[in-house]
């Protein structure tokens, strides 16, 4: 069985948002017992994560390591149209996933204990991120 389904991510600006469980919830409702969860966003300066769930400081963390990284209005970036976190987000989203793999197993995502998944907001203001789930397996038989 193969099925697809986008999800409508609101962000409220740069940050971290951890949508595991709008995944799963898809996972599950599927009727897919094993098989695979590929998850993909369709934006250029955000990005996908899977990470610690469990102490907010690592997301702090990756930001920081992140601002020092790719430092926003750095006079070595052109391509400043929407401001200076412009191509910051872009190189942000390079540096980072635009898609995983998860595996399905017993009709859920296979995460370990202290895994999330992230939509990573690369930019300040909020936007509506989307992010497209296709999920190939097989049933349960009835």
């Amino acid at each position: 069985m193969i099925s697809q389904t986008e999800l409508k991510i609101s962000t409220t600006g740069r940050g971290t948002y951890d949508i595991s469980r709008q995944i799963d919830d898809v996972v599950s409702a599927s009727g897919i017992v094993t098989g695979l969860c590929h998850v993909f966003i369709r934006h250029t300066s955000a990005s996908l994560m899977l990470c610690e769930n469990a102490d907010p400081a690592v997301m702090r963390d990756l930001e920081a390591f992140m601002e020092r990284q790719v430092p926003d209005g750095d006079p070595l970036f052109t391509h400043t149209a929407e401001g200076p976190d412009d191509m910051p987000a872009h190189i942000r989203s390079v540096l980072t996933q635009s898609d995983i793999n998860l595996p399905i197993s017993n009709g859920h995502c296979a995460l370990g204990t202290w895994q999330g998944v992230y939509l990573w907001e690369h930019r300040y203001a909020p936007h509506q991120r989307n992010v497209i789930l296709t999920l190939t397996g097989s049933r349960s038989p009835s």
